[in-house]
């Protein structure tokens, strides 16, 4: 059966974390100890689940210097909020009926 939920963006993590990036306008981006403090991950879950959207092209993660501190700093791609609007349209289809 193809329910056609997203296994990507289905595990609650990154559902969460793709949650909080879309929040964010198609321009912007948050540093990781920001989204990292929101979601009360830590830094190895979050990165971990990162590398995964990441990899899906669903984050863009962007890596700098702000006076001589690494500062990574992730976003949202349009790819990921097309995949997001797909999930939660599978999600509403799945649920549809369930809930009266």
């Amino acid at each position: 059966m193809n329910d056609g939920l997203d296994p990507v963006i289905h595990a609650p993590a990154r559902l969460r974390l793709v949650v909080v990036l879309a929040q964010l306008g198609p321009e912007d981006r948050i540093s990781f100890p920001r989204v990292q403090k929101e979601l009360d991950m830590t830094a190895g879950n979050l990165s971990t689940h990162v590398r995964k959207l990441e990899d899906a092209g669903y984050v863009a993660v962007t890596k700098t210097h702000e006076r001589r501190t690494p500062v990574t700093y992730l976003a949202l791609t349009s790819e990921g909020r097309v995949a997001l609007e797909r999930y939660r349209a599978a999600v509403t289809s799945l649920l549809k009926g369930a809930v009266s």
